[in-house]
């Protein structure tokens, strides 16, 4: 199994202190957690996308190209972009961008979203989101695999000839599909062969294995081996030495993000921090807890990639550190131990490679 740490980066007041970070402060401190991640060996990181308050993650690829400059072998996601409501040729081209900027280690994750601000934002109907989202995937793919690309939609003006620019490092990058609810996300994914990223925050672990199964089957419906499918899991993450202290400091935290999002669509049954940590998929505790919740949800998943959010109503960033560091003492050699790798990339925790000047700066 593989690791990453992601953000939808929301910027709200520490639940405790009420302190409130300014935007600059709160982007550089996403790049520093993204460096603290890669020098712990940490595999990816992912940026996620929203387009309205409290979040400031309306461009992905600016933050992750700020990553890619600070860091050398950790995997880039987008955890998600918002395919439905882009321009597929602004995605090729933007995260070709990421791709060749930090030399091939852009995961790109898209999703249909689950907000309704980027449909208000870009003019795009709520009632033709999935239609949206095949029909930008198809374009997207075509843009990254072919030049001279001659098409035409419903959605967006037709293409003659077009070849964008710059092209991808990788030939081409991994695409996976997020979702958290939708089975017609993950059949896009198995139509197309690709990997699914399974929410795993907010509902009953059971419907998160039900979507998973069901992508699982029309994979194999659609003639794909079997072996070669693909998942990647999320989780909210808070670990201390043990239980009764991790649930004593990340209750406020997890409490005051509970509230903050009960809305349709992402609201939990879970409200409090011990129904999520019992019942839920939220994974607090003792290192050995941890483990062995993750150990749980593999069982159920089947997932190669773990992702763990440590984000919640302004948790400060000394205590993110300390979670990811424990995290990584103590949760992820034993993981890496019991559970197998399914994915072919370099190790992140091998000593980073010196980057050659290959011009100079006039």
């Amino acid at each position: 199994m593989r690791f990453g740490v992601m953000t939808l980066i929301d910027n709200v007041p520490d639940a405790l202190s009420g302190r409130l970070l300014t935007p600059h402060d709160r982007l550089q401190e996403v790049v520093e957690l993204a460096v603290l991640a890669e020098e712990l060996g940490f595999d990816a990181f992912g940026v996620g996308e929203r387009h309205g308050a409290p979040f400031l993650s309306s461009s992905p690829p600016a933050v992750l190209g700020a990553i890619a400059a600070r860091t050398h072998r950790i995997r880039l996601f987008t955890t998600v972009t918002v395919l439905s409501s882009l321009d597929p040729v602004r995605v090729a081209e933007d995260y070709a961008t990421v791709d060749q900027l930090s030399g091939g280690r852009l995961e790109l994750a898209i999703g249909k979203g689950n907000a309704p601000e980027p449909w208000r934002l870009f003019g795009r109907d709520p009632d033709d989101q999935y239609a949206l989202q095949e029909e930008n995937y198809e374009l997207l793919r075509r843009l990254w695999s072919e030049e001279q690309v001659t098409w035409s939609g419903r959605f967006r003006p037709p293409l003659d000839g077009a070849t964008t620019l710059p092209r991808p490092h990788q030939q081409p990058p991994t695409v996976w599909h997020g979702s958290a609810t939708s089975e017609r996300s993950v059949e896009l994914a198995a139509l197309w062969g690709d990997p699914v990223f399974a929410a795993n925050v907010i509902q009953p672990v059971a419907d998160y294995a039900k979507l998973i199964d069901h992508y699982r089957a029309r994979w194999a419906d659609y003639g794909h081996d079997p072996s070669a499918a693909l998942v990647a899991s999320g989780g909210t993450l808070y670990a201390a030495a043990d239980d009764r202290t991790a649930r004593r400091e990340f209750a406020p935290y997890y409490e005051a993000a509970v509230a903050a999002r009960d809305v349709p669509g992402n609201n939990t049954p879970f409200r409090s921090l011990d129904d999520a940590a019992d019942h839920g998929p939220a994974l607090v505790g003792s290192p050995a807890r941890i483990a062995g919740k993750i150990l749980q949800q593999h069982a159920a998943y089947g997932h190669a990639l773990q992702f763990f959010s440590v984000d919640s109503a302004g948790l400060p960033f000394p205590r993110k550190a300390d979670v990811l560091r424990l995290t990584a003492a103590e949760v992820l050699p034993q993981l890496r131990h019991e559970l197998p790798d399914a994915l072919p990339w370099p190790s992140a925790t091998a000593a980073p490679v010196p980057r050659p000047v290959t011009a100079a700066v006039r």
